[in-house]
C-alpha cells in the first residue's frame, strides 16, 4: 500500500519560535516574549529552563531588548515569510503547519475588536501559501496566550479567558476559513502539567500553593474552548476539520517486573488522558477518581459536560520524538526527551540533548491510537535537534538528519499497511528556529540553514541542507524512494 495518494507531506512551525516581529504591526507582548535564554544552564535541565516568576516577568518588561529574549525575533518569518514558503515550495510542501499569533490580533487579549494589521499579515500569509499550493494547518493556542491574561488572571485558570480566546477564535474563522480547512485547537494541551505558564499561562506565585490545581481547572477551561471552538467552525465552515493535538510520550517497562509494568501503564493512561476528553466528549471515571484523590476539585459549569461531548474532533494529530521507559527503581537512570524525563533504555541511541531515538516507537504510536481512536491520525511534530556545521563552500552535510527521518518514514509506511489512516506528516521544524524549551538556535531542525546564533548574531541567510535536496526527493515521489 505504501503511502496514500494525496498523502500531506510538509513541515511544522510556530508563531512564537519563528515570526519575530514582537513589537511590530500592533502585536501585544505573549507569554513567549519573556521566555529567558540562560547560557549558562545545562540545555538538558528543562525545569530551569522554563522556570519563571513575577520578578523575572516584570524584569522582562522592562527589558524592551531580544537579546535575552529569542522568541521576541524569532527568525523574523513576519518578514521573510515569502522567501521561506518559496523554498517550502520548492521542497514540494502539500502542507505547513503554522500558528496565529493570539496577541497579533488581539494584542492584551481583552480587546472587542481586533487588529486589522494583524489580521492582513495571516490573510497575506494564506493567500501566498494557496497561490503556491500549499495547504495551510493551522494552530489556534501555541505557547503563547496574551501576557496581560497571565498577569492580570493568572491565564487559563480564570474562565474569563474562554470568553476572550472564543472572540479570537470566532475572528480566526471569520477571516481566514476562505484559506484555512484544516485546524488545530490546542499545542500539545498536555504539556500544561509540564510548563504550565508557557502552556496556559499560569503563574506559580498567584496559585495560592496549590499550583496542580490551578493546571487541573486551567485545562478543563482549555477542554470547553475547545469543544466550542469545534462547534463554531463547523456552523461557519462545514466541511472544515478541527483536530486535537498531543505529545505522544510512548513509554515502555524498564524491566518485564510487575510493578514496572503497572508503573509504566499509568504513564501511559496519564499521557492519553488528554485526547480521550476530547475525541470520546468525556473525562475518563478512573481519571476523575485520581484527581479527588488528589483533593483536586475541578469547577465544572452547567452545561460545560455537554460542550465536551458535542464538540469532539475530527482528528487527532500529535508530536513524536523519542520514547522513554519506565520503573519503579529509584536509582534507574533518567534521560530528558521532549521537556519530560523517563528511564533511559540502554537499547536506543541518543542526541546530543538526550532524546533517544525510536522510529519503531512511531509505528507502536501510530497503531496505539488508531486502535483506541479509530480516527484519522496527523503526525504534526517530527524531527531531531542537533548542531550544524557550514563548510567553506557554503554546503551543510547533515546525513544524520537524513538517517533520522528516513528511519521514522519507513515505520509509518508500516504502520499504513497495518491499517493506519494516517491524513499527513509535517516535520518539526523545516526551517531552523527558536528552540521551544532551551531558546536556542544552535539546536537545529530544519532542512534549511539559517545564519543566527544563540545570541541573534548572523545575517539571516537562508542555505539549502543536504537533507533539502532528500525530503524534496521523498515529497515528489510519495515516499516511494528514500534513498
Amino acid at each position: 500500500m505504501s503511502f496514500p495518494e494525496g498523502f500531506l507531506w510538509g513541515g511544522a512551525l510556530a508563531a512564537n519560535q519563528v515570526e519575530g516581529a514582537w513589537n511590530e504591526g500592533g502585536k501585544g507582548p505573549s507569554v513567549a516574549d519573556v521566555a529567558t535564554y540562560k547560557p549558562k544552564t545545562d540545555v538538558k535541565d528543562y525545569a530551569k529552563h522554563v522556570h519563571v516568576s513575577l520578578d523575572s516577568i516584570k524584569e522582562a518588561i522592562a527589558d524592551q531588548d531580544d537579546t535575552m529574549y529569542p522568541k521576541r525575533r524569532g527568525i523574523d518569518f513576519y518578514h521573510h515569510y515569502k522567501e521561506d514558503l518559496a523554498l517550502f515550495a520548492e521542497m514540494g510542501f502539500k502542507v505547513l503547519r503554522v500558528s496565529i499569533a493570539w496577541t497579533r490580533l488581539y494584542p492584551t487579549g481583552e480587546e472587542t475588536e481586533p487588529n486589522e494589521e494583524g489580521i492582513r499579515f495571516y490573510e497575506d500569509l494564506f493567500r501566498e501559501m494557496k497561490r503556491l499550493n500549499i495547504e495551510p494547518l493551522v494552530t489556534l493556542h501555541h505557547y503563547e496566550p496574551p501576557l496581560n491574561l497571565a498577569m492580570k488572571y493568572n491565564g487559563w485558570t480564570d474562565r474569563r479567558v474562554i470568553e476572550y480566546f472564543m472572540r479570537f477564535a470566532t475572528t480566526c474563522f471569520e477571516r481566514f476559513t476562505p484559506w484555512v480547512k484544516y485546524w488545530l485547537n490546542f499545542n500539545e494541551v498536555d504539556s500544561i502539567i509540564r510548563h504550565p505558564y508557557t502552556t496556559a499561562g499560569i503563574i506559580p506565585e498567584l496559585c495560592d500553593g496549590n499550583e496542580l490545581q490551578c493546571c487541573y481547572q486551567a485545562l478543563h477551561h482549555q477542554f470547553v474552548a475547545a469543544a466550542k471552538a469545534a462547534i463554531l467552525l463547523k456552523e461557519i465552515r462545514p466541511d472544515a476539520l478541527m483536530g486535537c493535538m498531543v505529545t505522544k510520550l510512548t513509554t515502555y517497562p524498564r524491566t518485564c517486573a510487575p510493578d514496572d509494568v503497572a508503573a509504566t501503564q499509568q504513564k501511559n493512561l496519564d499521557n492519553m488522558f488528554y485526547s480521550d476528553v476530547m475525541v470520546f466528549g468525556e473525562y475518563p471515571r478512573m481519571k476523575m477518581k485520581e484527581l479527588a484523590a488528589k483533593g483536586i476539585v475541578l469547577q465544572i459549569e452547567e452545561g460545560d459536560l455537554d460542550l465536551l461531548k458535542k464538540g469532539v474532533v475530527d482528528f487527532v494529530s500529535f508530536s513524536y520524538y523519542m520514547s522513554m521507559t519506565e520503573s519503579v527503581d529509584p536509582n534507574a537512570e533518567r534521560t530528558p526527551g521532549n521537556t519530560v524525563l523517563g528511564v533511559k533504555n540502554p537499547y536506543l541511541p541518543s542526541s546530543e540533548w538526550g532524546w533517544q531515538v525510536d522510529p519503531v516507537g512511531l509505528r507502536i504510536s501510530l497503531i496505539e491510537l488508531y486502535d483506541r481512536y479509530r480516527k484519522p491520525l496527523f503526525i504534526v511534530e517530527n524531527g531531531i535537534g542537533s548542531r550544524d556545521v557550514v563548510e567553506e563552500d557554503g554546503s551543510i552535510h547533515d546525513p544524520y538528519r537524513i538517517d533520522y527521518f528516513r528511519s521514522h518514514f519507513r515505520e509509518m509506511e508500516k504502520a499504513i499497511d497495518a491499517g493506519v489512516e494516517l491524513m499527513g506528516y509535517t516535520s518539526w521544524a523545516p526551517i531552523d528556529l527558536v528552540s521551544a524549551s532551551t531558546n536556542q538556535m544552535s539546536k537545529r531542525y530544519g532542512f534549511i540553514y539559517v545564519d543566527q546564533d544563540d545570541m541573534g548574531n548572523g545575517t539571516l541567510k537562508r542555505s539549502r541542507k543536504d537533507s533539502f535536496n532528500w525530503y524534496k526527493k521523498v515529497i515528489a515521489t510519495n515516499g516511494a524512494d528514500m534513498d
